[in-house]
């Protein structure tokens, strides 16, 4: 029998209290400990952003990450980012943008852009676009993930890269 720790964790604004074996991950502690399935598990290595979650204002990928390496710390999911049946403000750009085609990337696209937000080092529509580049889209919708992060931060959506046209529907090579 593995031995287990006490994992103290306040996700989403909730305390919770967890005793885990040390090798559980993060994001396997929130989809079937905590039930929170928002956050994806996608490739499992941190190379694709599905797992997405912050960890204080920080954004993290929850599946590189031990749960009890966060022992004691705020988390937020996508469930989290809601006040209620408000959405956040990123949550109904996504919408008004159509920046999700099958939504399986969406909670971690959604968690990259607040904590990408919460960091504040992207001041053109090319730093977003680099700097959310860990989260991948199979579907290809970054051109209304791009607009939709850049409308709520009040960015100019391609001032920054006149040579590349931008045209709704078409993924930019």
């Amino acid at each position: 029998m593995d031995e287990t720790y006490p994992v103290r964790l306040n996700i989403n604004g909730v305390a919770h209290q967890f005793e885990v074996p040390a090798w559980v991950t993060l994001l396997d502690l929130l989809r079937e400990r905590a039930g929170l399935t928002g956050t994806k598990k996608g490739c499992d290595h941190g190379q694709c952003g599905a797992c997405t979650v912050l960890a204080g204002d920080t954004r993290i990928n929850s599946c590189l990450t031990l749960a009890v390496m966060q022992n004691g710390r705020d988390i937020t999911t996508v469930e989290g980012l809601a006040e209620g049946d408000v959405l956040h403000p990123l949550q109904q750009a996504f919408i008004e943008h159509d920046a999700f085609q099958c939504g399986y990337c969406t909670p971690g696209q959604l968690c990259s852009a607040v904590g990408l937000m919460n960091e504040g080092q992207a001041s053109t529509a090319a730093e977003v676009r680099e700097l959310m580049s860990g989260n991948i889209c199979r579907c290809g919708a970054y051109p209304g993930i791009v607009a939709a992060v850049t409308g709520v931060m009040g960015l100019a959506q391609r001032r920054d890269d006149i040579e590349r046209p931008y045209t709704p529907g078409t993924v930019p090579a």
